[in-house]
């Protein structure tokens, strides 16, 4: 059962103070996901080609998620989200899915820091002190002034985290608000616009090596599609963890389906392919400027900037407790998994600390980080996926407050196979894009063996131990059953 707080100790379990629509504008991450790879995308693959893959991957990631609603709802005291879902099911025939679905899927959210530090400090130079090239050279590694700026951000976003909840959620808001301001002028006014030429977008994808093209980019895709996710994480900090957790998740899964497949059309038919090319990491900032009459690129680059801040605030918060679950349940260091007196996860985002000022330094290329993380991410998700089929064969008659329809569980298997697919795919061959390689890839797997490594030497049992059941642990009285199919 979840353990009570005694007076003078530290909490054991994260306190519950979000609604559903907190959930909901965590997710907003996703959209503003798009800054670091839309460009890129339309530049690769042709801007039919980046819509097409962009809509794609969303119904992918919409049918991945509606799945997570059920098992999120089972286990409304977990903070592990998708990569706790998926130990739980793998656990009595592969243990060891346990610590690689939890680093798998810890790594890219708690790399984020990194990786829109980088684009933020690229925004801000190009933007103000575009003469400002001076380089550092330490040994093995470089600074420069983006890379400076990147840092300064990771530790204010740090500090913010660390006061709390409260302050972390109204920066969520502020942000999240700001954000929809770039989303409706890229939405809705280039359809007004005469320089809006849709019909100019080309399509770059062709034969069987276009076809190993689009596996390879819905391989870099995945991470800003299927991060919807993210809803899930927050669940035992939900007051009613099953109604709001899957309102939250359904909620993020339709409005970002309907961002991802209009901004492809509308801002590249209105920014067009050669614009993009020539810029890919900021051609948003030209565009917004030129859609309202000039003068608003200083504007547009606040409104960027602030999404990235929205995506790096989200990702701390994830990222950490997903880091906190693991160690409260012996998958990872033990000592990670302990709250402060105000219920915060404190060593575990002292751990993120260091570790995104280290990727930052050692990748530098925001993508080169995305894909590095993807290996770990996607697998988890194929993990969590196929456990829905297996929760259902080996626990038919566990609680289920939301039941979804029989056709899912085959819909689950062809999923899987699928996201395979990608993976293989795309772990192979992302150098296609020119982000990343051998070395990226050797990273990944590097850091998921350590994460397997250091599950072993933090066992108190013998092998045939599994993380603790957490579907035999009673739901407390906001998790009532609200839901049947």
């Amino acid at each position: 059962m979840p353990e009570t707080q005694v007076a003078g100790t530290e909490p054991a379990q994260l306190p519950k103070k979000m609604r559903w629509f907190d959930g909901f504008a965590m997710s907003m991450t996703m959209p503003a996901a798009l800054i670091a790879t839309l460009g890129a995308s339309i530049t690769g693959l042709g801007g039919w080609g980046a819509a097409a893959l962009w809509a794609i991957s969303m119904i992918l990631a919409m049918g991945v998620n509606w799945i997570y609603t059920e098992l999120a709802t089972m286990f409304p005291n977990s903070s592990g989200g998708i990569s706790s879902y998926a130990a739980e099911a793998w656990k009595k025939r592969a243990p060891w899915v346990a610590p690689v679905a939890g680093i798998g899927y810890w790594l890219p959210w708690g790399t984020n820091l990194a990786t829109y530090g980088a684009v933020t400090g690229a925004l801000v130079q190009a933007q103000w002190f575009p003469e400002h090239t001076w380089e550092i050279s330490l040994g093995p590694i470089s600074l420069n002034l983006p890379i400076v700026i990147g840092l300064i951000v990771i530790v204010v976003l740090y500090l913010v985290n660390v006061i709390g909840v409260r302050v972390t959620m109204a920066f969520v808001y502020v942000t999240a608000g700001i954000l929809m301001i770039p989303l409706f002028v890229f939405i809705v006014l280039p359809l007004f616009s005469a320089e809006w030429a849709p019909l100019d977008l080309t399509w770059k994808l062709h034969g069987w090596e276009g076809l190993r093209t689009a596996l390879i980019w819905m391989y870099i895709m995945a991470w800003t599609t299927l991060g919807i996710e993210v809803c899930a994480t927050f669940a035992p900090e939900y007051r009613d963890s099953v109604k709001d957790t899957a309102r939250a998740i359904k909620a993020a899964v339709l409005f970002c389906m309907g961002v991802f497949f209009l901004i492809p059309i509308t801002l590249g038919g209105y920014a067009g392919e050669a614009a993009i090319e020539a810029d890919p990491a900021a051609f948003f900032v030209q565009s917004f400027g030129n859609l309202l009459g000039g003068g608003g690129a200083d504007v547009m680059t606040l409104c960027l900037i602030a999404s990235l801040l929205l995506i790096m605030t989200t990702s701390v918060a994830d990222a950490s407790r997903v880091l906190f679950n693991m160690g409260r349940e012996g998958i990872t260091v033990r000592s990670v998994g302990k709250l402060n007196r105000r219920g915060i996860p404190m060593r575990a985002l002292n751990v993120m600390l260091v570790m995104n000022i280290l990727v930052l330094v050692v990748l530098q290329s925001p993508l080169a980080i995305i894909v590095t993380g993807n290996l770990g991410y996607i697998l988890t998700h194929i993990f969590a996926v196929s456990g829905f089929f297996l929760l259902r064969k080996d626990r038919p008659n566990a609680n289920r407050p939301i039941r979804l329809p029989r056709f899912f569980v085959p819909l689950s298997i062809v999923l899987t196979v699928f996201l395979v697919f990608i993976l293989v795919v795309g772990a192979t061959g992302f150098q296609v894009t020119g982000y990343g390689g051998v070395k990226e890839l050797a990273i990944a797997i590097g850091v998921l063996l350590a994460g397997v490594v250091i599950w072993r030497f933090t066992r108190r049992k013998p092998s045939e131990e599994g993380i603790a059941d957490l579907s035999s642990v009673p739901a407390r009285a906001d998790s009532a059953p609200t839901q049947s199919r």
